[in-house]
């Protein structure tokens, strides 16, 4: 079984007392994103960790003679962005090349990005901090790395297999990383079909690296429920034009057979302890798993954080029993976006008015994540709050208009939700005194400003752990 206490048990004390700050930054607008949203204008850190924030009077006695001031002149301070879906390794190997750069563009003939090969640690090593400068660069100071393990040993890309979970341990040991890495294991194929035994087995002996306090940890388990919608593999209620319903990508001779064994997979992963992530994106498989899941919390509860991925097609029945349950949603309005015209073609148009339906999920009460899943869509999350905001695409066209989320409400699932999801949120997600120093400077607050203009204001700073890990060429 694995251990079950969270990171936050193994986090430091914050430093105490008036002594000098290491860092202080002045004559801003402080986005602290706690409880109450309080906006402060100057925070102080020390050793890593946030002392104090508010007016630039009550901060200014911690400015000593070896304090590093920064005047900000009214740029913003957001807490750290934490992109709690995203491929890092994957993402390292692909960029600049996206998957859903032909969809974006709008160039069906736009061809597929060419597929990474990394064949040595070497290799994987400098995807991972190719990746680690790209995220330092946007502001990201956590992501979740979602599946890595086992079951992609054989991969032809060498992006998801267990040496990588190695690779990460070690460079995190290092002190190479300047994010801080969640991680969940993988016993089955990427986007592929699943083994129940092979999961079994994967759970009893796969040992996964030791956690580096603070910089990588390994939560959990991915279980790829079914596929998605666009290519009618998604589990659905109502017939795709063609007359299936799609199906789950678990071993079985039947569907009430690769239900019982999904169903096993989840209530064997929360009796070892596992946090669950579930790829689900069809409304018959969310509600399959949900009372997977909420029967499984009911037998053991506990703190799990377990949550769908992409959610595509959740009605109202289901997110409710996810909000009693306490299961969370992690999800991308930009992908519903980037394929709402073969999704017309696919689901119709009645359908997709409630694809990836974030604004019913925080409605019902339940903790909404954003997040990239990049290299399908871009790591700049900036062009994620657009999407959830707008919900529109580069012709201009709307998928789920009902779905539109406020800025703020973005913002705050880029930040303190993940936290929640990485069972962190004592210690970080938000600017409040005594938690770690994970923050980024925006030229422009972004609450100020039209939303389809928020991915031009530029990142200017962006602090991990009290120590800056990028700065703007142009900042003074």
């Amino acid at each position: 079984m694995r251990n079950r206490e969270s990171w936050n048990a193994r986090r430091p004390a914050a430093p105490a007392g008036d002594a000098p700050a290491d860092l202080v930054l002045t004559g801003g607008r402080v986005h602290v994103f706690d409880e109450g949203d309080h906006l402060a204008q100057a925070i102080a850190v020390r050793a890593g960790r946030i002392v104090r924030v508010g007016h630039d009077r009550e901060v200014a006695p911690l400015i000593g003679p070896g304090t590093r001031e920064i005047p900000l002149r009214g740029r913003a301070v957001l807490p750290g962005i934490n992109d709690s879906h995203l491929h890092g390794v994957w993402l390292g190997a692909m960029w600049p090349h996206l998957l859903m750069d032909a969809l974006t563009a709008g160039a069906a003939d736009t061809p597929p990005p060419p597929a990474p090969a990394l064949r040595t640690s070497a290799d994987r090593r400098a995807a991972i901090l190719r990746t680690r400068d790209l995220l330092a660069a946007l502001g990201v100071t956590s992501y979740t790395e979602p599946g890595l393990g086992p079951g992609e040993d054989g991969g032809d890309t060498g992006c998801f297999g267990s040496a990588a979970l190695a690779d990460y341990a070690q460079l995190a040991a290092e002190g190479e990383l300047a994010a801080r890495v969640t991680a969940l294991l993988l016993f089955g194929e990427l986007d592929g079909p699943g083994s129940a035994d092979a999961f079994s087995a994967g759970l009893r002996e796969f040992a996964a690296p030791a956690e580096v306090p603070g910089w990588f940890r390994v939560a959990g388990v991915k279980i790829f429920a079914d596929g998605i919608p666009p290519m009618r593999s998604a589990w659905v209620c109502e017939p795709y034009p063609d007359g299936t319903h799609g199906g789950l990508l678990i071993d079985g001779d039947s569907a009430e057979q690769r239900l019982h064994r999904l169903t096993g997979m989840i209530h064997a992963a929360h009796a070892a302890g596992h946090q669950i992530g579930v790829h689900s994106t069809g409304d018959r498989t969310s509600a399959a798993v949900v009372s997977a899941l909420g029967a499984a919390l009911a037998d053991d509860p506990r703190a799990a954080r377990h949550y769908l991925i992409h959610g595509d097609l959740l009605p109202p029945g289901t997110l409710a029993e996810m909000a009693a349950a306490g299961i969370g949603l992690n999800t991308q309005p930009g992908i519903a976006v980037a394929t709402r015209h073969l999704l017309h073609d696919t689901l119709g148009a009645h359908t997709l008015a409630r694809m990836c339906p974030t604004r019913d999920a925080l409605d019902a009460g339940v903790d909404v994540c954003l997040s990239s899943d990049s290299p399908v869509l871009t790591p700049d999350w900036r062009r994620g709050v657009v999407a959830a905001v707008t919900r529109a695409g580069v012709d201009g066209s709307v998928c789920g208009a009902d779905q539109r989320l406020a800025v703020r409400e973005a913002l705050r699932a880029y930040t303190v939700t993940p936290a929640r999801q990485d069972g962190a949120e004592s210690w970080k997600g938000s600017l409040e005194p005594g938690k770690v120093a994970d923050l980024c400077v925006l030229a422009a607050d972004p609450l100020r400003v039209e939303v389809e203009a928020l991915p031009q204001v530029p990142i200017e700073l962006t602090v991990v752990d009290g120590r800056v890990v990028y700065e703007a060429a142009s900042r003074g």
